[in-house]
């Protein structure tokens, strides 16, 4: 190997109460709950707070997945480097590759609403136009991508800024809708349980949209190398963000099912919290949380951003991808070579999807077929945490439970989901999500023949953790050895 020390990302930068904000700000309630809560509707109809309630379980699942996985190995590839050293480097890959693929997907899904929202808080007509909307929403884009450029701390007092005001306005209206009278139907516990979805099928095609609700709070284990005491504050913030936007979701998809009709729902499809704001408090209430959404819409694509750029920059610095994407800048430590890729990439996107119609139809292909990519990488992660831990599952109950049976049933629900929903997708949500997914087997198959360290692993086990020295961000020797993770002071 060679004697030269490569710089790193910058260790230590991000306290708990950061990953707390960040995993919240990944999952992104407002902006999760206006662009998505008319596709939920549109499948479930009055049974969305129930989609959501019995998708929250195994998602719990998958996030103690992550936190059991992320203390025995710190890498800023997570499901990437996870999967690969349990399952297979194959698998491995495609889960990095899927969350690579999803966020790209997601900039334009977010950057859209994000010029749409901006739009109408000056000219309610102007958010329809989607080239106006495409412009304002990549000036956003590139403004995160520099923030994201500038470092970890830079990027976490953004978020702290953005996701705080949004998640002040959140609280006030969940308390205003309490009050709220001249509602369009009367709250039923029903709303809760199974008898409002169109069978097994229906509640698969629920399910998938709420894990796009939900995703994102996995931003943590991306930023792992960059956080203080990792091995447990990573995965402890992730379970923290979902039960706090879980509480979220339920509160105001519930206002919504109460206060607003159906007609109103599917009238506004891009803007629903917008409406519902507009009728709890008319006049100031739709304008607060349109800003609400525009702040939780620019903090998630920052949240985006840090997970596809991380995880190009796993995957470039163990050759399974170019190894440009592995170099960090030597003043911000951040990996500016994926960064730019994917602004570019982005962009490219941006300027492609104003071929496809309006803003309300792009974001529901987009959500679907992201929630098939989510699907696999985080089931993929459900089951590399059993294999990790199996010699120590059945040490205490526990272990069996938070370790093995809760992260297995999640990733079979995850597994279950994808396979169930598939029938039920449009012919572009199939062909976006199965689409990307099989583009990745190009890059996997080249450097496999390359013959890449990483798809000669060492295998992942709970009853050692992985501590290594980073290899150099110069072009590597034949005989560098894979990055596997970064020492903490856990």
């Amino acid at each position: 190997m060679s004697n030269n020390r490569g710089r790193g990302l910058q260790a230590n930068a991000l306290g708990t109460s950061d990953t707390v904000v960040m995993a919240v700000a990944g999952s992104a309630p407002a902006y999760s709950l206006a662009a998505t809560t008319a596709v939920l509707a549109g499948a479930v109809g009055l049974a969305s707070p129930a989609a959501l309630l019995w998708c929250a379980i195994p998602m719990l699942g998958i996030a103690l997945a992550f936190s059991y996985l992320g203390r025995i190995d710190v890498n800023a590839g997570a499901s990437y480097s996870w999967v690969g050293r349990t399952l297979h480097p194959f698998l491995g890959f495609v889960s990095g590759w899927a969350l690579v693929v999803s966020a790209t997907i997601f900039m334009v899904a977010g950057s859209l609403p994000a010029g749409s929202m901006t739009l109408s808080l000056f000219d309610a007509d102007l958010a329809d136009n989607v080239a106006l909307s495409t412009v304002v929403g990549a000036a956003w884009f590139l403004v995160m991508l520099a923030v994201v450029l500038g470092g970890a701390r830079l990027t976490v007092r953004a978020q702290l800024l953005m996701s705080g005001i949004e998640l002040a306005i959140l609280l006030l209206f969940a308390v205003l809708a309490l009050f709220h009278t001249g509602n369009a139907r009367s709250f039923d516990w029903s709303w809760l349980g199974f008898s409002h979805f169109d069978g097994v099928s229906g509640f698969a095609s629920g399910a998938l949209i709420a894990a796009f609700y939900y995703w994102g709070w996995d931003v943590t284990s991306n930023l792992s190398e960059e956080t203080r005491n990792s091995r447990r504050t990573t995965g402890l913030a992730g379970l923290i963000g979902v039960g706090i936007v879980f509480a979220l979701f339920e509160v105001f998809t519930i206002a919504a099912n109460v206060i607003l009709s159906s007609d109103q729902i599917d009238a506004n499809k891009a803007n629903v919290l917008g409406v519902l704001g507009e009728e709890i408090w008319p006049g100031w209430g739709g304008k607060l949380l349109i800003a609400a959404v525009l702040l939780s819409t620019i903090a998630t694509l920052e949240t985006t951003l840090i997970q596809v750029t991380r995880s190009l920059f796993a995957m470039g610095r163990d050759r399974t991808m170019p190894t440009a994407l592995g170099r960090v800048h030597r003043t911000w430590n951040t990996p500016h070579v994926a960064i730019g890729v994917v602004g570019a990439v982005a962009l490219t996107l941006f300027i492609a999807s104003n071929a496809l119609g309006s803003v309300g139809e792009i974001l529901d292909d987009a959500i679907k077929a992201i929630g098939l990519q989510i699907a696999v990488y985080y089931g993929l992660a459900g089951l590399a945490v059993v294999v990790a831990y199996r010699k120590t599952l059945f040490r205490s109950a526990g272990n069996f439970l938070l370790g093995g049976l809760w992260p297995l049933c999640g990733a079979v629900f995850m597994f279950w989901i994808f396979v169930e929903s598939l029938g039920e997708l449009s012919t572009a949500a199939i062909a976006i999500g199965i689409g990307g997914l099989a583009a990745g087997l190009v890059p996997m198959l080249w450097y496999w023949k390359q013959g890449s360290d990483y798809y000669r692993p060492a295998k992942l086990d709970a009853t050692r953790t992985v501590e290594a020295d980073y290899v150099p961000d110069e072009p590597a020797t034949v005989h560098a050895r894979a990055y596997e993770g970064l020492p903490t002071d856990f």
